[in-house]
Order: C-alpha cells, then sequence, then structure tokens
C-alpha cells in the first residue's frame, strides 16, 4: 500500500462568528475557502493541474455556504481547472474525514496530490437561519422534522446532551470549569509563544489588506471562579419542544435514558466558541514528493470512522479513538499529542477519564473553549495544530478526534517523519 504523507497544513485564525462583529464576517465563504487553498499553493509552489482533488467539508451548507465550495474556492484561489473539488458534510468532523478520504486515495494508489480541509462561517450561518425562521423555514433541529426517525433514534439539542452526558457520568460543574479555564491558560500561552504560527496565515482582501492576523475569540483573563458566576446556557431548551407539537428535548433523551437526572450545568465558558474559520492540507504519496521536491511532516498512520448514541450523540470519540488505535497497532500510551475537539468541556473530561490518560497530553495548545469552534473546519486544524506541537516537542504520534452530531466520531493518527 502507498504511504501517504502530510506536506503542510494552514489554517486562518478564527474570527468571532457573529456577523458585524468578527473581522471575517464580510468575507464570502468562498473567498475565505480560497485564502488557505491559495497559501497551500503558495507555500509549496505546486502545479496545481496535478491535484487530482480538493475535498472539502462544510457543515452549516446553507446560502452562500451551500453548492460544491471545494471546486469553486479552487477556482478563486487561482487554481487550475483540472484540479477537481468536491464537498462534504459530516457535521463537527467534516475535515478529518475529508483528510482521511484524501489519504485513502493516496494510499490506494489512485491519486498521488490530493488536498484537504473545509470551513464554516458561523457568522453567516447565524444570520442566514435567522432570516430563515424569520420566513418561517427555520431548521427543524437535529431529526429534521422526521417523526419516525425521533421515534427510532431520537435527537436532542447538544447541549442537554451535554448536559446529560456530565448527570451520567457523574461529572460536575466545577470539575469542567476547571477544564475551561486551563484551557484558556493553554491557548494564552500558545499564542504568545507563537505555536500557532508555522500554520496561520494573514487573512487579506484583493487589495492586500489585512482583514485577520491574529485569533478574536481567547479570553486570557478567564478563571474557574469567573467562570463559576456564568449562568446555565442550555436550561432554556429542557422544556422547548423539538419540534411543532413534538417531545421537548429532555424527553427525548429521557425516552432512551429514563433514568437521567438532567441539570443545567453547561455554559458558554465550558462550551465551544462560535466563530468563522477555515482550514486545509497538502497532502502527497511518496513518489510525488520527491519527484517533486516536496519535504513529508507527517505520515497518515491510520484513519477510522465510527458511530455512536444519536441521542447522546457527543460520546463518539472515546471508541473512535480505540478503533484508530487498534487499526494502527499502537496503544495510547504511544501517543504524545491527543487533539480531542472541545465541543462541550464533557466531551473532553469523559475521553481523558475512560482512556486513563495523562491530561498534559490532551490539548497541550488550548482547545474550541478558548479558541473557538468553525465546525467544519476545526477537524484539520487539530490535525495541523497537533502535528506543530509534535515538531515542537519532538514526539512522534498523534490521535485527532472529535464528536460530530448524529452521533458519530471520526479519528486519525498521524506519526511525524
Amino acid at each position: 500500500m502507498t504511504e501517504a504523507y502530510i506536506i503542510d497544513a494552514v489554517r486562518t485564525p478564527r474570527g468571532l462568528g457573529k456577523m458585524g462583529k468578527g473581522a471575517l464576517s464580510q468575507m464570502h465563504p468562498e473567498h475565505l475557502s480560497a485564502s488557505v487553498l491559495a497559501a497551500l499553493k503558495d507555500r509549496n509552489a505546486i502545479d496545481t493541474a496535478e491535484v487530482d482533488d480538493v475535498i472539502w467539508g462544510v457543515s452549516a451548507a446553507l446560502g452562500q455556504q451551500a453548492g460544491d465550495i471545494g471546486r469553486m474556492a479552487a477556482l478563486d484561489a487561482g487554481y487550475d481547472v483540472k484540479a477537481g473539488g468536491v464537498t462534504l458534510n459530516r457535521f463537527c468532523g467534516s475535515s478529518i474525514t475529508s483528510t482521511s478520504l484524501a489519504a485513502a486515495m493516496i494510499k490506494s494508489g489512485m491519486a498521488d496530490l490530493m488536498v484537504a480541509g473545509g470551513m464554516d462561517m458561523l457568522s453567516y450561518a447565524g444570520m442566514y437561519g435567522a432570516k430563515m425562521r424569520e420566513a418561517g423555514l427555520g431548521s427543524a433541529g437535529m431529526g429534521a422534522g422526521n417523526p419516525r426517525l425521533q421515534a427510532k433514534r431520537p435527537q436532542s439539542n447538544q447541549g442537554v446532551a451535554a448536559d446529560a452526558i456530565a448527570a451520567m457520568e457523574g461529572i460536575t460543574r466545577a470539575e469542567l470549569e476547571a477544564l475551561g479555564a486551563e484551557s484558556q491558560r493553554r491557548a494564552a500561552l500558545a499564542i504568545a509563544e507563537g505555536r500557532f504560527d508555522k500554520s496561520t496565515i494573514t487573512v487579506k482582501d484583493d487589495e492586500g489588506n489585512v482583514i485577520l492576523d491574529h485569533e478574536e475569540y481567547p479570553r486570557p483573563e478567564t478563571t474557574a471562579e469567573s467562570l463559576a458566576q456564568l449562568k446555565p446556557a442550555f436550561e432554556i431548551f429542557y422544556n422547548m419542544p423539538s419540534a411543532s407539537g413534538g417531545k421537548t428535548y429532555v424527553e427525548l433523551i429521557n425516552q432512551v435514558y429514563p433514568e437521567v437526572e438532567i441539570k443545567p450545568i453547561h455554559h458558554v465558558g465550558i462550551s465551544s466558541g462560535v466563530v468563522d474559520g477555515a482550514s486545509a492540507i497538502l497532502l502527497a504519496s511518496r513518489d510525488y514528493a520527491e519527484a517533486h521536491g516536496l519535504k513529508p511532516r507527517a505520515r497518515i498512520v491510520a484513519m477510522a470512522e465510527t458511530g455512536d448514541c444519536p441521542t447522546l450523540m457527543l460520546n463518539g470519540p472515546v471508541p473512535a479513538a480505540r478503533k484508530v488505535l487498534a487499526k494502527a497497532g499502537l496503544t495510547v500510551a504511544d501517543i504524545d499529542v491527543f487533539e480531542v475537539n472541545e465541543a462541550f468541556a464533557v466531551v473532553v473530561e469523559k475521553f481523558i477519564r475512560d482512556l486513563d490518560l495523562d491530561r498534559a497530553k490532551v490539548n497541550p495548545n488550548g482547545g474550541s473553549m478558548a479558541l473557538g469552534h468553525p465546525i467544519g473546519a476545526t477537524g484539520a486544524m487539530l490535525i495541523g495544530t497537533a502535528l506543530d506541537e509534535l515538531e515542537r516537542t519532538g514526539g512522534r504520534y498523534g490521535l485527532i478526534t472529535m464528536c460530530a452530531a448524529g452521533g458519530m466520531a471520526p479519528a486519525i493518527i498521524i506519526e511525524r517523519v
């Protein structure tokens, strides 16, 4: 089997995901995607006519974010017309999956040069969603208004599910707030020491003016004490009908887990930040890299996708990690860096406990509670962050995983070379 190598990984800074407040919020989604695609092209001097495909992940496929952004953004970035593009949606896991598919194409021998990544502009998605609701065409929730599906596999609000998992696992708010404060501390240190500089590009307009060159979301002054003052954010959904005439979000969870008594815990400080961003990864076969003077930075060791309970929806990372470790023939002791998306604090806390991990190895540079979660872009961002950290510390293996709506989780292991 042909090996697949990561040649480069780039991302934008994360901009506040609110229209009119975030620096990226006025950009067209295709322009934001094109910024990282162009950076890969320029940094590595690749002949884009030889790119076999661009696989792009987008979660909020609405309006300007709908359609095949993978193709359109590649054209906008100046790629040759021979470079195709396809867009997929695995919700939060989209760009880990896009990277895994690109690697699989190379490993199978069917491709030599691939680009993977993704984007989401939550500022745009929020604005578009509000307009849809005003027009009476709002979202029908995770179950898409499908009563048959909700009867078989009820899907609740993600924040309510996070609170339910905390209750089921006996994890306290104070424990989660300690994790949230630590994420902010680690992110602040990483930014101060320039740990993200290698992969982060400056986003500019067509005239060369800087749009964004730094992370907008972090709150380095955050402490566990300040987090304790925040009001839980998801209690308002507990008794809200999931659809007109349907069960409430708590009732959907109790339909499967009747014994759980859900208590409000998660709030903005221990949930992922709403942001805009894009990320991209350049992958190549060994033969192509050697023939074209491209220096590999990491090898794709193993990839895995798994499904889990769609009602709780956030518990997939643990079985995904176990699955990808088994495929790689590795154990948790072999992994130097774990990047686990901080969709909610309980996801990471449960991951650490279930796998009995050294906390210093998990999200060593902070995560989405401090930096934000631009859904379709986050997975490829985490892969790049793990690679940068392996290079900084001299580590060998990194494992990257994240929960995805619908009760799924992709996972990937990379090896620094």
